[in-house]
């Protein structure tokens, strides 16, 4: 079987050729009145495509959608009263017959739909500045994901414990005319999905929260997979693989994501091609509530696990998310810039590091890919927090996973890192997914003829796109302690924290900086560790000068307390990257400038 006959039975739209171009700056697209306006992100990237990235289905099924627009907060008012735009969600004037914000779905039949979530919801922004809000397609969201989470956690509570509530709950859902068992069935489903609900939130949401804009994802995808999904009983869960999510970092930004050569934070993610982008993607829906089960299955040659049988995620849909995420450029800085300082702020950025440089690691270096260019990204450690980190050396129990893995992979022991045990079952699943509409029939002959089903072999060029996939995942082994970079005092041999020194485009926009949030403006990032913020709000308002969070926030915030470099691994460190802090006043602002024009 062909690379392209795999991916057209698995139904996926995928990018055929290298990274996008960037395009030509076109105005900013007018606002109706009410409305945010959109910065211009290029001419190419148009409305239609906004609105399909906007409410693109990829599989997630949080809760059926009809609960969801039934259920009341404690208060009595309805859960999604006002577009959810209570937690920093958006709403999505560009689909105005939808009660849903920017980047949840509905998807199912009419009935049927359940209520999901995809990129949008994480990676939209709205800034503030002077009061005026703008529109940031692919930046990291301002949403305070941890709220919502847990205020839903406790409107099902309160709906199950209150019989009025689920009277009135049950009334909208069914009718005012349903019978006793409907309603008695209809309390147990709701009961039978908050049990893991609940397991997971209760488990996993830390103290203090992450905040606003900043969420631990991995964390959170290592809760959900090895704690609900693959458990040997009835209710698939192994509650113990549930840790708290206390590893925080900020959303990232999507434009280049699909250039550069890894991804995620700790630059796990291998990239360059659509098979890699999927894994990528597919892992990420798995943390935002795919319905996902797998489970012992003999009859499948070289694999002995059906990693597909029992799993709602949407093949197309990711693909076509991972078409649009190649697609999304950078924001155009909204307000003036004096030429002259961004000449001589250019002239600074392309020194190299040990004259107080940022080019050699961030400035843009094409090189060859699987399917064109990607942006080398280089992955290292400059002394910043090292918790997230630590995080990819955490193990797990295997559950089901037991004993089996991928072809011409060891069996997963009893135990295993959580990341060995999220690269079995998304790469699993896109080898699988192709003949999932063949797999009954050949279940059904399995039970009559398994030794000649056991002779079946794979494809011979599946071997080589298994090993792709395998590198979307890191080796656990290669994180190790290792000496403090220069300059970073430590009694003990420092844990190597190493993270992904990305491409500066739209860098204006993408406030607070450092992997964790933990520096508001880049006029800070450029003073020493003892010179930034120890406190500061995290908001939608703000600063062009200093190019990052208004000092006050005026609507949704939080406050982020950080730490500095004697405590790397609090999640909230400050220390670190103290590249250009030596620059001169005059040199900061050129740089500041230059890189306000990105």
């Amino acid at each position: 079987m062909t690379r392209s006959c795999l991916l057209m039975l698995c139904g996926l739209t995928v990018l055929a050729s290298g990274c996008p171009k960037t395009p030509s700056v076109a105005p900013p697209n007018k606002p109706s009145p009410g409305d945010a306006e959109v910065l211009s992100q290029g001419e190419d990237w148009t409305v239609d495509q906004r609105k399909q990235f906007y409410s693109q289905d990829q599989g997630s099924q949080l809760m059926p959608l009809r609960w969801f627009l039934a259920l009341k907060q404690p208060s009595g008012k309805p859960f999604n009263d006002d577009h959810l735009v209570r937690y920093g969600y958006l709403k999505n004037e560009l689909d105005p017959d939808s009660s849903l914000p920017i980047g949840f779905t509905k998807a199912g039949p009419v009935g049927q739909e359940f209520l999901g979530m995809t990129c949008a919801a994480c990676h939209t922004r709205q800034i503030e500045i002077d009061g005026r809000p703008y529109r940031i397609d692919g930046g990291p969201a301002l949403s305070d994901f941890q709220s919502f989470l847990a205020d839903l956690d406790q409107a099902v509570q309160h709906l199950i414990d209150t019989p009025e509530a689920f009277t009135e709950f049950a009334n909208q859902v069914l009718s005012a005319q349903a019978s006793d068992d409907d309603r008695a069935g209809l309390k147990t489903e709701v009961e039978t999905w908050f049990k893991p609900f609940h397991t997971i939130t209760s488990r996993s949401l830390p103290n203090p929260p992450w905040g606003v804009g900043r969420l631990d994802a991995v964390g959170m995808i290592f809760n959900r997979v090895t704690g609900l999904d693959i458990g040997a009983g009835a209710d698939h869960m192994i509650p113990e693989n549930i840790l708290a999510a206390d590893a925080p970092v900020r959303y990232p930004f999507l434009w280049n994501a699909a250039r550069q050569d890894h991804t995620q934070w700790p630059g796990f993610a291998e990239n360059g091609n659509d098979l890699l982008g999927l894994a990528r993607n597919l892992g990420e829906v798995y943390g935002v509530f795919a319905s996902f089960h797998p489970e012992r299955a003999d009859w499948i040659p070289l694999f002995g696990i059906d990693y597909v049988k029992h799993n709602s995620a949407n093949f197309k849909g990711l693909g076509a998310v991972e078409n649009l995420i190649g697609k999304i450029p950078p924001p155009r800085f909204p307000g003036k810039l004096d030429a002259a300082l961004v000449a001589e702020g250019k002239r600074i950025f392309n020194l190299p590091n040990d004259q107080h440089g940022c080019v050699e690691c961030h400035g843009i270096k094409e090189q060859s890919g699987l399917l064109g260019t990607t942006w080398e990204t280089p992955i290292q450690d400059v002394g910043t927090d090292v918790r997230e980190a630590r995080l990819l050396l955490r193990p797990a129990r295997t559950g089901v996973l037991e004993g089996f893995g991928l072809p011409g992979k060891p069996p997963l022991k009893a135990e295993e890192p959580a990341f060995n045990i999220l690269g079995t079952v998304v790469v699993g699943a896109i080898l699988q997914a192709p003949f999932r509409p063949f797999a009954d029939g050949l279940e059904s002959v399995a039970e009559t003829n398994r030794n000649g089903l056991e002779a079946v072999d794979l494809p011979a060029d599946m071997a080589d796109k298994l090993e792709q996939l395998l590198k979307a995942f890191p080796k656990p082994d290669d994180l190790r302690a290792g000496a403090a970079p220069a300059g970073l005092e430590s009694a003990a041999p420092r844990f190597e924290a190493k993270y992904e020194s990305r491409v500066m485009e739209g860098i204006w926009a993408a406030a607070p900086y450092l992997h964790n949030g933990s520096v508001p403006t880049l006029a800070d990032l450029l003073e020493p560790v003892e010179k930034r913020p120890a406190e500061f709000e995290v908001g939608a308002d703000y600063d062009l000068e200093r190019v990052g969070l208004a000092v006050k926030q005026k609507k949704l915030h939080s406050t982020m307390k950080t730490t500095d470099a004697t405590k790397l691994d609090s999640g909230n460190s400050r220390a670190g990257h103290d590249f250009g802090t030596q620059l001169s006043p005059s040199e900061k602002k050129a740089l500041l400038e230059y890189l306000k024009s990105l």
